[in-house]
């Protein structure tokens, strides 16, 4: 491309390029630049075709430079140049006429120059920039809009784009892709899940990492490294940039159609652009003052409140205004269902890092019109010890609730004195919501998630092994309240096995039965393992990615995950948008007793749950965690109706988890239920009785 362009003054809005009557509109903000510069480059170019340098009067308005070129081709990428101050210690400011910056309102972005290794050790150069794409892609949708579901039917699926198809037993012609998430769409209807929740999808940096790190051939997996927030990230996309969001339309317009809502995990608080080591990719350039929180005696250095270098001065009103944007764009241009926010408590500090009662951006966030009907879901917490499950600011967000996690792990691992707070947070945490006005709703219950252990890992492991990540195993967390039934990791020990697949049900299914939003985390129903690694974010990999043949080595899993599904989904008890009355539930011992809540020993619980309606069945659960089997005392079921086992997690499949037409109503009151074991029943009308286990039940395992 060797033409150049006539160029006009434009204007300053929209920010980023955009279409106008004459070509393509360019605006970017900073507040303290002097001079700007508009560098166009034709596809796999190393030079720019046409260099455009804007006047300080006519090509400015307020903070915004903006200019207009007109008739210029989509496609064409673009980076930009900004002269200014450089005063980093005073106020912070580090302008660097050298530097080509990547516009921050980018739609698409092409990353064939990035060089992050060289752009820290060797400073700018030119041409070495991740480069924006002019976008011109009108898009069918076809009538699809943002699905619309009430947050207690909600059953979410966690999952990493690339991780989910990479792996060769995958299958599909376009792995690790969001094509490959299309292409496995089937898997997803099977289970019965309402929403995928993709780990970060936002361009992030794969080559940000430590030096020991990157050394040994890894990379920024995870993708928590945002630099392109209103961008799909490239290496989830099989085309040329411009093609990159119509391949994320695509797979939301196609999950839609199977009924399954899109979330997406987004970073906010911190960028790829680190700390004072880190590259100038776009705002340290362009008004570092303004976008990240910076130490008052020395403005050089950054505050950081969330481990990995640099905070975004979140409450700043254009950054805030700059945050609900893009949440914005991503949910009217791109058709999302809601959004989960990582390390959000860092997004309520002020510009010095102080938590604030009344944080604009999260009641921005809240209160906007266009997110109104959007899932909005905190990590209500940050790296600085800031801890907000049950108190997050505002009303409609839901939290990651890890008080949940860890009450659940501590008691089927087999911990005494766990079943009081168990029973709340199975009930949906009234200690955390109710006093302020909130739901179960609020709750997103979880075992397992991204960060930690896989469910197979954490009965199977008591200690993280982490070795692979370069880091001297120091990375990752230590407090993670697992256990390895018997032996650490790898083992042929029979009854360790089978132990682990019953604590595993476990798991699963008192996380089904949970009043709150449930989350699974992807592998998990195909009991995945991640060799005791409990911090994959640098392992693209066969460690961080999903073994489909797994699928079929434990089809009984993947069973058992689909039947608990269904049954969560064929009662409404188990989806209260409000608190159990004291009507609703029942708790006692397995003996039909008063539950042991100040008993420092007790190891059981047992409730009864009531229907909704006349017609839906009511439920009894019996949870033994501890060693030995124990003869249980079962309630007598309301009106005409029997009980029938719907789940026993001490059975052996495919008798662990029972459809209704196929279930056999108990002709007794007493049931021997194995140690380790969960029993759910259902009141249904009288079969023929099943007393197999009247008196004998499996052996008991000790630990």
């Amino acid at each position: 491309m060797t033409q150049t362009y006539p160029v006009r003054p434009g204007r300053r809005y929209p920010p980023g390029a955009s279409i106008s009557d004459k070509g393509i509109n360019f605006s970017l903000y900073s507040r303290h630049a002097t001079g700007a510069t508009l560098l166009l480059y034709a596809p796999d170019a190393d030079a720019p075709f046409q260099v455009v340098a804007l006047d300080p009067v006519a090509n400015r308005s307020f903070f915004s430079w903006h200019v207009e070129v007109v008739d210029l081709p989509p496609g064409t990428r673009y980076t930009w140049r900004l002269d200014g101050p450089w005063d980093p210690q005073g106020h912070g400011w580090l302008y660097d006429p050298r530097a080509e910056l990547l516009d921050p309102w980018a739609r698409a972005l092409d990353v064939s120059h990035w060089d992050r290794a060289k752009r820290c050790g060797q400073g700018p150069k030119p041409g070495d920039s991740i480069r924006g794409v002019v976008l011109a892609d009108p898009y069918d949708w076809e009538g699809d809009a943002p699905l619309p579901m009430p947050s207690q039917d909600m059953v979410i699926y966690e999952l990493h784009v690339g991780g989910f198809t990479r792996h060769p037993s995958a299958g599909v012609a376009h792995p690790g892709s969001f094509k490959g998430v299309v292409e496995k769409i089937d898997h997803l209807q099977r289970l019965g899940i309402t929403h995928v929740e993709l780990m970060p999808v936002m361009a992030f940096d794969p080559q940000d990492v430590p030096p020991a790190t990157g050394a040994a051939g890894l990379t920024n997996f995870w993708g928590y490294s945002t630099h392109g927030f209103f961008a799909p990230h490239p290496g989830f996309c099989t085309g040329e940039p411009t093609e990159h969001r119509r391949e994320f339309r695509d797979m939301v317009k196609a999950l839609h159609r199977a009924g399954i809502g899109v979330l997406l995990d987004v970073v906010f608080n911190h960028t790829a652009e680190g700390g004072q080591g880190g590259p100038a990719i776009h705002f340290k350039g362009l008004g570092n003052e303004t976008f990240y929180m910076l130490d008052a005696a020395d403005r050089s250095r950054y505050l950081d409140f969330t481990g990995c270098g640099n905070t975004v001065n979140a409450n700043h009103p254009f950054v805030a205004r700059y945050i609900i944007d893009c949440l914005e764009y991503w949910v009217r241009e791109m058709h999302v269902d809601g959004f989960r926010f990582d390390l959000a408590s860092a997004l309520a500090r002020d510009a010095h890092g102080v938590p604030m009662e009344h944080p604009p951006v999260l009641w921005g966030i809240e209160l906007s019109d266009v997110l109104a009907g959007t899932k909005i879901i905190a990590e209500a917490w940050d790296a600085a010890g800031l801890y907000h499950v049950g108190s997050f600011p505002g009303y409609r967000w839901m939290e990651w609730n890890g008080r949940y996690r860890d009450n659940l792990r501590a008691a089927v691992r087999g911990d005494p004195g766990q079943v009081a707070e168990l029973a709340t947070r199975i009930a949906g945490s009234s200690d955390l919501y109710q006093g302020n006005l909130r739901h179960p709703i609020n709750s997103i219950n979880f075992v397992t998630c991204h960060d930690g252990f896989t469910l197979a890992d954490l009965v199977s492991c008591e200690r993280k092994h982490n070795e692979a990540n370069r880091e001297g195993n120091r990375d990752g967390c230590d407090h993670n309240l697992s256990w390895n039934c018997g032996a650490e990791g790898d083992t042929d020990d029979a009854v360790i096995l089978a132990l682990r697949r019953r604590q595993a049900r476990n798991f699963l299914t008192i996380l089904m039965l949970s009043q709150g939003i449930p989350m699974l985390t992807a592998g998990d129903e195909l009991l995945r393992t991640a060799d005791g690694n409990n911090n994959t974010w640098c392992q693209d990999n066969p460690t961080g990615w999903l073994d489909w043949s797994l699928a079929t080595q434990n089809a009984d899993m993947v069973r058992f995950t689909a039947g608990l599904i269904a049954l969560r989904k064929r009662h409404r008890s188990l989806r209260r948008r409000h608190f159990l009355g004291h009507d609703d539930v029942r708790w006692q011992a397995l003996d039909g007793g008063p539950p042991g809540w100040d008993d420092a020993k007790c190891r059981e619980l047992a409730f009864t749950l009531r229907g909704r309606t006349a017609d839906e069945p009511p439920l009894h659960v019996l949870m033994n965690f501890g060693p030995r089997a124990r003869t249980c005392l079962l309630p007598e079921p309301p009106g005409e109706r029997q009980w029938a086992i719907a789940v026993d997690t001490g059975a052996a499949p495919p008798r662990d988890l029972i459809a209704p037409a196929d279930q056999r109503t108990i002709g007794a009151r007493r049931w021997r239920l194995g140690a380790h074991s969960v029993l759910v029943l259902e009141g249904a009308a009288a079969q023929p009785a099943d007393s197999s286990r009247l008196l004998t039940g499996p052996g008991s395992t000790r630990r």
